[in-house]
């Protein structure tokens, strides 16, 4: 729900597209390979829904303030309020925010991007994440340290400012144990 609400910002919306991403996942259980973590294959399923969700909703909006500008006054008051809300710069920075975050996630080893995922996504506190992960808290707040400066570096070299921390410029992307 949470994902669905950062594409989308709408409840009702964002409920809509949650039925769908379990209807989605159950009907293509049979296809899971297994692959990768049962977690990430549904992350996905979830992303692409939560894109597909908000696409049609854009369009859906761009097609009523169309129609409604010969209407009247309250009709294209409306029709402001949307466009204020969804403008093409506003979109166009959410999507590039919202994909150079995924990529930067996706670029990370599975422990960290499973810490980090656990921890900030789905909002599981450190001692829950060392549970589901098998492994001391200690290695948790390592992982998740290490994720959120290597998701940071990756931004930064994006969008200069990367997460708004003050960092060295020199800092390089912090490995994964291997």
């Amino acid at each position: 729900m949470k994902l669905t609400m950062r594409y989308l910002r709408n409840q009702a919306d964002a409920e809509d597209t949650v039925q769908d991403i379990f209807l989605r996942a159950y009907r293509g259980l049979a296809y899971f390979r297994g692959d990768s973590a049962f977690y990430s294959w549904l992350h996905r399923i979830a992303v692409n829904s939560a894109k597909t969700a908000h696409t049609m909703r854009v369009r859906h909006a761009r097609k009523f303030s169309a129609g409604t500008e010969e209407a009247g006054d309250e009709s294209s008051a409306t029709s402001l309020q949307m466009k204020d809300f969804d403008t093409p710069e506003d979109l166009a920075l959410t999507e590039e925010i919202c994909a150079a975050v995924n990529d930067a996630i996706g670029a990370l080893c599975e422990e960290q991007r499973m810490a980090i995922v656990l921890r900030e996504f789905d909002g599981l506190s450190y001692a829950k994440v060392a549970s589901t992960m098998s492994c001391p808290v200690g290695t948790v707040r390592s992982r998740v340290f290490r994720a959120r400066e290597a998701i940071d570096h990756r931004l930064r070299l994006i969008f200069d400012e990367g997460l708004g921390r003050a960092r060295d410029k020199s800092m390089h992307k912090a490995a994964c144990p291997g």
